[in-house]
Formats: C-alpha cells, structure tokens, sequence
C-alpha cells in the first residue's frame, strides 16, 4: 500500500488585521485588539505564513489538516480573508478546517467562521454541508474525525470545551468506526488534550480522554499552544495514541515559542498494523523552511 501524506498546520492568525470600527471595540475584542497592536502583530506575519505554506505545498502532501485560529478577533472582515487564504491552499476535498477560540472570540460573531469556511469544516455526508460536529471525513485510508472546542470565553480565558452533546455524539461516532473495516483515525481539536494552564485548557478533558481509551484513535492533532508538542494518552486495551501539537503557522521565534512550523505524516498500512511517521518542517534563523526532525510514531 502506498503512503498517505496528511500535512497538519495550525494557529496562522492571518494578517493584517482589518481595522475595526469603533463599535466593534468593546470588551474582551478591546483587549485582544491592543494586545495585538502592541505586541501580538511583531511575531505573528503573514510572510512567515506564506513562506511554510509555500513549503509545505512543494511537499505534495494528499491532504492538509488546519486546527484552528485563522483569525484574531472575529471581526466579520477577517473571516472573508481568511477564505480567500484556504482557497490559496486548497480545494476543500483538500483541505480539513476545524476552528479555534480566536475564530469564535466574541458571541456576536461566533456563527461567521461556519459561514464563510463550511466547505472546508463540513462533513462529507453532512445535511446540506452544514458544519455540525463531531465531521467526518474520508480521505484514502483516513478517516478525520473534527470536533470543535471552540467557544467565546471571558476576558483573560482561551479555554475550551467540547459539551455533552459533542462528546455524546464523538462517543457514537467512534464506536461505530471501531467495528467497521479498519482505517486510521485522525482526531482534530484546536485545544490540547492536557494543559497545565488553567485559563487555556479544555475543561472537560477527563471527558474526552475517558471516550479514547473506550474506543481509540490512531492519532490526535492539535494547535493553541503554539509549542512543538508530543505527548501520549491511553486507548483501549493499554495501547498509547500520540497526541501532537505544533507551533502557530505565522511565528517568528520569541520567549518560549519557537517559531513557525509544520508537520507531515506519511501513513501507510503493513500488514494487519499501522505506521505512521512524522516529519517536523520550521522555519529557521535564515528565513528558509528546513527538516528539523523526523521519527517514526506507530
């Protein structure tokens, strides 16, 4: 069987930011927006996005996985731009989107990254290409399971949170595709499945990891941390799913983020098991995107 190659960027928070209209500035988006401003706007550039996905397109992967955050503060201008972006990179039979808190940063506009990006989120059996979650989608040997922990929070907090009836859903969904003809299984969240940080975590975890013991994924792809990130939880049976996470899409290197990066992973099936390897692509001090390392994961 020949490899799949499912390439997973995250976090590009695309700019440059439309400018906001007073009314628009008000509350937690008023924070976010001097944040940015004054800070967030020097390490988060849109030619840094280009040169990975410029990269990353000269990979060939089948399939490209985005985890969220496309904007920065839910303006409705943003999630217009931020079509335009996808279909830079893609058709949507290309191209998996979930969102993340930044995308659904103030109630007000909650709705409009569903609007503008359904093709991209929808599922490939969905109901009109409505963008319910959990999504599935099939791609060769893949099965992309999406779910959206994306959530407006107050000010202060980037939490998560799937809920009883995602995660109802989520349960039924694996159940079901643990008794059909293998295929490996790609779980897409923006949030990390573990977080020592209180005001960025998902907060019913416990919930989901509870659900992947039962009935287990191949692997776990993330963003928000904006961190290389490989940990390992418990699937059924003792067995271990990896659980990866990468930096934002549109980082220049500072404090303790490094910067932009992505990742590819070449799947295959050998026999009656799965390999998957992974190859971490940055980009590096002499604004050029080079192999920082690559392992086999499964």
């Amino acid at each position: 069987m020949a490899a799949f190659t499912l390439a997973h960027l995250s976090d590009p928070h695309l700019a440059p930011l439309p400018v906001p209209r007073l009314a628009e500035l008000a509350g937690k988006r008023l924070l976010g927006y001097l944040n940015w401003t004054r800070n967030r706007h020097r390490f988060h550039r849109r030619d840094v996005v280009d040169l990975l996905v410029s990269d990353l397109q000269a990979q060939v992967p089948d399939h490209i996985a985005i985890t969220g955050d496309l904007v920065n503060l839910s303006l409705e201008a943003e999630f217009a731009a931020a079509r335009v972006w996808l279909e830079s990179i893609g058709a949507p039979e290309r191209v998996t989107v979930i969102p993340g808190n930044h995308d659904a940063y103030v109630r007000s506009t909650q709705h409009c990254f569903a609007d503008a990006w359904k093709n991209y989120l929808a599922g490939d059996h969905a109901a009109d290409r409505g963008t319910a979650f959990p999504a599935l989608r099939r791609r060769g040997p893949l099965t992309l399971v999406s779910v959206s922990s994306a959530v407006p929070t107050p000010p202060f907090m980037a939490t998560g949170w799937l809920g009883k009836s995602q995660m109802d859903a989520l349960e039924g969904v694996l159940a079901k595709l643990s008794s059909e003809e293998p295929s490996f299984r790609v779980l897409l969240i923006h949030h990390p499945l573990r977080s020592d940080a209180r005001a960025k975590r998902l907060t019913d975890s416990s919930q989901l990891l509870a659900i992947l013991q039962r009935h287990g994924v191949e692997l776990v792809l993330h963003g928000h941390d904006h961190v290389h990130s490989t940990m390992w939880v418990e699937g059924p049976s003792g067995s271990s799913i990896p659980v990866i996470g990468v930096p934002s899409a549109s980082a220049l290197a500072h404090g303790r983020h490094p910067a932009a990066a992505y990742n590819l992973f070449s799947i295959r099936r050998e026999g009656d098991t799965w390999r998957c390897d992974q190859a971490v692509r940055g980009v590096n001090a002499a604004f050029r995107v080079r192999e920082i390392r690559a392992v086999r994961l499964i």
